[in-house]
């Protein structure tokens, strides 16, 4: 957890950041991916798991499927960011990369070789193992009044909703989407899990293109407020990161930031805010179409 003075002046609050982007292989992701590897039968490790991801979920498991002794198949898009690809064969997973539909790609491969599916986001062990996100801000930050975090598919801001409701109910729980990749908001507008016909971001991390089922009943449920902001706040947070606190977080991670400072979100003058920073694997291609 750090505290930026800077945007803390400027904001007129006190602003935290959980920084997920210092976890191993860069992400939260290492945490749901963890909890879902240790509830594997042994007969379940024997198999082998496969998954779908656009990177962070994906280096996740192929790292935890090495700690618990079993094999990751990874399936990403053909158009996923390069570092994370190499990133996850180095882990130890074998990636499999196409232009079609991932989860389609990964049921098959799922009957064809016996593997066993860990889904990225709408998995109860997943959901659970990012909640303890949640659980630390609480140790670190009793107080928050709000806790903003990007959303995906929707596992981190459901298990921060569990773990923030259970201990401080009264704490804002905002999730935010970039405007291109807005499946969780349009679900809520709609009232079920809705698929999108079309994503464009450069979040690649917040790029799922539906809600999960589970991951949609945490949200509606447990009062999870949605908001959306365009890339160029997105990029804007991102930069605002790098210069003002020296951490390089990915634009996924600055998603909750880019709410505060494009006025998606507002909050009382000296609220104690907390914006989870969920990754920082953006390699410098990225970077330098981003500058």
């Amino acid at each position: 957890m750090m505290r930026s003075t800077h945007l803390s002046d400027r904001l007129g609050a006190d602003v935290h950041f959980k920084l997920e982007l210092f976890q191993k292989t860069g992400s939260f992701k290492v945490r749901g991916a963890l909890t879902r590897m240790l509830a594997l039968t042994e007969a379940e490790r024997a198999k082998g798991v496969v998954t779908v991801s656009a990177g962070n979920h994906a280096q996740a498991v192929a790292w935890a499927a090495r700690e618990v002794g079993t094999k990751a198949t990874v399936v990403m898009y053909a158009s996923s960011v390069r570092s994370k690809v190499e990133a996850t064969r180095a882990y130890g997973g074998e990636v499999i990369q196409t232009a079609a539909d991932l989860l389609e790609v990964a049921r098959d491969l799922e009957v064809q070789r016996g593997l066993v599916m860990v889904h990225p986001f709408d998995d109860p062990a997943v959901i659970a193992g990012a909640g303890t996100v949640g659980e630390e801000i609480l140790d670190d930050v009793p107080d928050p009044a709000v806790v903003l975090v990007g959303v995906g598919g929707g596992g981190v801001v459901s298990g921060l909703a569990v773990a923030l409701r259970a201990r401080r109910p009264e704490t804002r729980i905002v999730g935010v989407e970039p405007e291109g990749a807005a499946a969780m908001r349009l679900s809520l507008d709609r009232g079920t899990p809705q698929r999108l016909e079309k994503v464009e971001t450069i979040a690649d991390g917040l790029a799922a293109p539906w809600a999960g089922a589970l991951t949609f009943a945490h949200v509606r449920d447990l009062g999870v407020e949605i908001v959306t902001v365009s890339d160029a706040a997105i990029a804007d947070a991102m930069w605002l990161i790098l210069e003002r606190c020296k951490v390089v977080a990915e634009p996924a991670a600055s998603a909750g930031l880019a709410a505060l400072l494009a006025g998606a979100v507002t909050v009382p003058r000296g609220a104690r805010v907390v914006c989870v920073l969920t990754g920082g694997n953006v390699d410098r291609e990225r970077l330098k179409l981003l500058a």
